[in-house]
């Protein structure tokens, strides 16, 4: 199944985004790609009042993903921000089907408060793990900071995930980039699992700001960390094929999920994964 890695620009203007979207899904259909998937916060940049912009599922920008969905027949991975109850908003992922139906709600889990950053101060953390059924694949979803959390992805890969999705906005930063590479083929390696990372670029319309914006190097790996696609530093759209058979041919020869001693290191966050499962996301 192809998947597409939509690279963006994100402005602090939603509309905006809206287009650049609309425009790269239909290069990623036209790619032959059947889930597209775009970065956090893909609804505004970090730079905005996030209050401000923060919508209902059923507000305007998710209404226009989910048309851009049903109009291409793709399936849209893609960051918003919601209103929480505290006063903050959720950094949260949003899965739609091809059909345009809202399938998964992740909110992030994992804030960045960390190297000078503060996310918590308008981000309220999410507390649920998350997968759905999308474009015939059963996805894991994280975000951003998620990747560097080993433990969620284990839990999602033991949850049955066949995809492991992380829209990002990774901050530029002394030994940033190589953490983020680093990390995500980590996460592939260690779980021998699909994972398609989608990243912010930088929007040269707007001023430079110390908020996360994005380093791109948006990729897709396979279940030996190879990388299968890499978009580097520019904007950008790509498109490449999952194989769940790889999936299963890597596990028979490097049974790490079977080998696993759970009697001696048991998965507790499991039983959240299989209450999500059984939620339908």
């Amino acid at each position: 199944m192809r998947v597409a890695l939509g690279q963006l620009p994100i402005s602090s203007t939603p509309p905006v985004n809206l287009d650049r979207v609309r425009a790269a899904a239909t290069t990623a259909a036209a790619l032959g790609a059947r889930l597209a998937v775009f970065p956090e916060g893909t609804q505004a940049r970090f730079s905005a009042n996030l209050r401000e912009v923060a919508e209902p599922l059923d507000g305007p920008f998710c209404r226009g993903l989910s048309e851009i969905a049903r109009n291409t027949g793709l399936a849209i991975v893609a960051g918003v921000f919601e209103a929480a109850p505290d006063g903050r908003a959720f950094n949260t992922t949003v899965g739609i089907d091809g059909l345009g139906k809202l399938a998964a709600v992740y909110r992030k889990i994992h804030l960045f408060d960390a190297l000078g950053h503060r996310e918590s101060d308008e981000i309220a953390p999410g507390s649920d793990l998350v997968m759905a059924d999308l474009a015939g694949l059963r996805v894991g979803f994280m975000t951003c900071y998620d990747v560097r959390f080993p433990e969620l992805a284990r839990a999602l890969a033991l949850g049955g995930a066949q995809l492991l999705v992380v829209p990002a906005a990774w901050a530029a930063g002394p030994f940033k980039e190589d953490h983020w590479v680093t990390l995500v083929r980590a996460r592939a390696i260690e779980n021998t699992i699909w994972v398609a990372a989608a990243g912010q670029v930088p929007d040269p319309g707007e001023r430079p700001t110390r908020a996360p914006t994005g380093i791109g190097r948006s990729m897709l790996v396979d279940p030996m960390g190879v990388v299968r696609l890499d978009l580097g530093p520019a904007e950008g759209i790509a498109a490449g094929d999952v194989d769940t058979e790889l999936t299963e041919t890597v596990r028979a020869d490097l049974p790490c999920l079977a080998n696993r001693r759970a009697d001696i290191l048991p998965a507790d966050v499991l039983p959240a994964v299989r209450a999500a499962t059984a939620a339908g996301a």
